[in-house]
């Protein structure tokens, strides 16, 4: 816990500046804009779900369990289509206020752990650039390859992943700066 002493500060300044750096992301800069689009039939598709009424959850289209996959009536469901995952959340409006407060604590998280590996990976009179390299690389890849599973196993298409890892690049830059800036 050494580091958390000696590294309070760059910590504590990256998970900030991520945070406003996501915030301008997804309300200033218009590059997420079209991530997400509106379904054909929306209200036809609300109305059967609400009368379906899921509980909150992550569900798959068409369903079957492991064993169900080698039912032929499935395989053609499959085939017919149309094939998805769908996640239900409460009915209302999220308040935004637990939202920021949870993707700041990610984002506090992340930096500790940034620190965490660069204070076993990098001298404490390390230069700029050494420092800079490493926790950006971390920094990038906490941010960016998690998300990769999303576009293999659950559609995600991968023009959307591309923008997690342009944003995941900003992210490791800014924290990479500020780790270089306030090393020792």
């Amino acid at each position: 816990m050494q580091f958390l002493a000696e590294l309070w500060l760059p910590i504590l300044l990256s998970a900030v500046a991520v945070f406003i750096l996501s915030a301008l992301f997804h309300t200033v800069v218009p590059f997420h804009n079209n991530e997400w689009r509106g379904l054909s039939g929306e209200p036809a598709v609300l109305e059967a779900l609400g009368k379906a009424a899921p509980t909150p959850g992550l569900y798959m289209m068409p369903f079957t369990t492991q064993e169900g996959m080698k039912d032929p009536e499935w395989q053609a469901r499959m085939a017919r289509g149309p094939v998805g995952f769908l996640t239900v959340m409460p009915n209302g409006m999220r308040p935004m206020g637990p939202m920021l407060a949870m993707s700041f604590v990610h984002n506090l998280v992340v930096a500790v752990f940034v620190g965490y590996v660069a204070s076993h990976t990098v001298a404490s009179d390390a230069d700029y650039l050494a420092v800079f390299r490493v926790t950006g690389t971390i920094t990038f890849m906490a941010y960016a390859l998690g998300q990769i599973p999303d576009s293999v196993w659950f559609g995600r298409p991968w023009k959307s992943y591309g923008l997690i890892a342009m944003d995941a690049i900003a992210y490791a830059l800014v924290t990479a700066g500020i780790f270089g800036w306030r090393w020792s």
